[in-house]
């Protein structure tokens, strides 16, 4: 696989820059009325009017909220390009004068405010001002278009859904995948970074319940304390990474949450924890899992709890998988970036412990599909000047202060996506 020459950057800039005001109040729009997971039915009903408008053929509906556009343009190569839709349970602080003032209530039950706190809405914005771009160069490439509007990125479910309800066979299977992801990072505003390989990671949510037999706390010995030997679990968990991961091999496992006991003199019969664990291999994944199994009982019985006191663990089926960007494409694609933003606005990055389940799409079918995500650096100039100067950190994504340079990354985004499918579909 060989990308083609990329398009003229100031052709493509040029048109880009006239769409950059229409975007922008697009972007706004977006950023100030955000919905969660699963419940972007407006969002997704605007999205897929403009799609419509542009001439593509629109499902609405697939995997519960999304959109699939998809633009038939000869014989060629199908792309697909995605962008993520839905927000997040934050109440924004960033001050900006289009700032949510959203509520919502997600499955907790508790009704929050709503935040665009992952840059979904500079996602969402590239990916039309990208498809505006490539249909009005419909003569300079030849294939299929598959762009598809993703719910639920955020509850890690949204692409699965969309896969099992027919995304590979109501609509053109992809020969390439492609999508990008603002980033909080170290570098100007624009700066596009990519990592060949794993560039994310499996995420898991482990639960664990730790019985006991409960008692008053002055006699500790006619008890079997939990919360001793939840913490024994917690410690001898860290071992798992330490010492029976390869040290070449990443892995995370972390205790989010120790709840127990409701008094100061009374023993709990119970404490639950809350773990998650990230990894990058399958067989990573099957050693840290089956390790926190083997722990939580080992330390049980260690303890002299019965049989019918072990603990149960449960790992919550929807884990997001891997994200793992085929090294080949994605060397193509930093050298086509290079030659487009120049060598000074790209760059290869290490992986990164986040998840995305932006990784579903290449692994419904791996042999056949090459994917790669990209990050675009958000960082506004004066976050970037605070960090150098006064070593101020930087406001991480899903924090109610991430206010990203938005017309950079949209302009990036946009342009990227587009000169990347017109490289990968080019006339014959």
């Amino acid at each position: 696989m060989v990308l083609a020459a990329p398009a003229q950057a100031d052709d493509l800039r040029t048109d880009l820059a006239a769409d950059m005001p229409e975007l922008m109040e697009l972007y706004r729009d977006l950023h100030a009325h955000p919905e969660l997971s699963f419940q972007e039915h407006k969002t997704a009903a605007k999205l897929a009017k403009r799609m419509r408008d542009l001439g593509f053929e629109v499902t609405e509906g697939v995997g519960k909220t999304g959109v699939v556009s998809v633009m038939k343009n000869g014989d060629g190569p199908t792309v697909l390009i995605r962008a993520d839709m839905d927000g997040l349970p934050v109440v924004e602080q960033t001050g900006l004068p289009f700032a949510s003032k959203e509520t919502a209530t997600p499955a907790s039950g508790v009704t929050t405010g709503v935040m665009h706190a992952c840059g979904h809405d500079t996602h969402m914005t590239g990916f039309i001002g990208a498809a505006q771009l490539l249909v009005d160069r419909k003569d300079e490439w030849q294939g299929t278009l598959v762009m598809i509007l993703q719910p639920a990125e955020e509850a890690g479910g949204g692409a699965r859904a969309m896969l099992a309800d027919g995304l590979y066979t109501r609509f053109p299977k992809p020969d390439y995948a492609l999508a990008f992801h603002d980033a909080a990072a170290p570098a100007p505003a624009g700066t596009i970074g990519i990592t060949p390989g794993y560039a994310l990671a499996n995420v898991d949510s482990v639960n664990i319940q730790v019985k006991g037999i409960g008692g008053h706390g002055a006699y500790p010995h006619t008890t079997k304390d939990p919360i001793v030997l939840a913490s024994a679990i917690v410690m001898r968990l860290q071992t798992l990474v330490s010492r029976e991961l390869s040290p070449l091999e990443p892995g995370v496992v972390t205790v989010g949450s120790f709840l127990s006991g409701a008094k100061h003199n009374i023993i709990s019969d119970e404490a639950r924890l809350q773990l998650t664990v990230r990894s990058y291999s399958d067989e990573s994944r099957k050693l840290l899992l089956d390790g926190i199994a083997r722990i939580a009982k080992g330390e049980a019985i260690a303890a002299g709890l019965p049989e019918d006191l072990m603990p149960v663990v449960e790992v919550q089926e929807d884990f997001t998988p891997s994200t793992y960007n085929d090294p080949d494409f994605t060397e193509r694609l930093l050298a086509s970036f290079g030659e487009r933003f120049g060598e000074d606005r790209v760059a290869t990055m290490p992986p990164v412990m986040g998840g995305e389940d932006f990784s579903e799409y290449r692994r419904a079918d791996p042999d056949h599909i090459k994917s790669a995500i990209f990050w675009i650096s958000g960082t506004p100039a004066p976050m970037l000047e605070a960090l150098e100067k006064e070593g101020k950190p930087l406001p991480s994504l899903h924090s109610p202060f991430w206010a990203p340079d938005a017309e950079k990354v949209i302009a990036t985004g946009a342009e990227a996506l587009a000169s990347a499918a017109m490289g990968l579909m080019p006339a014959s």
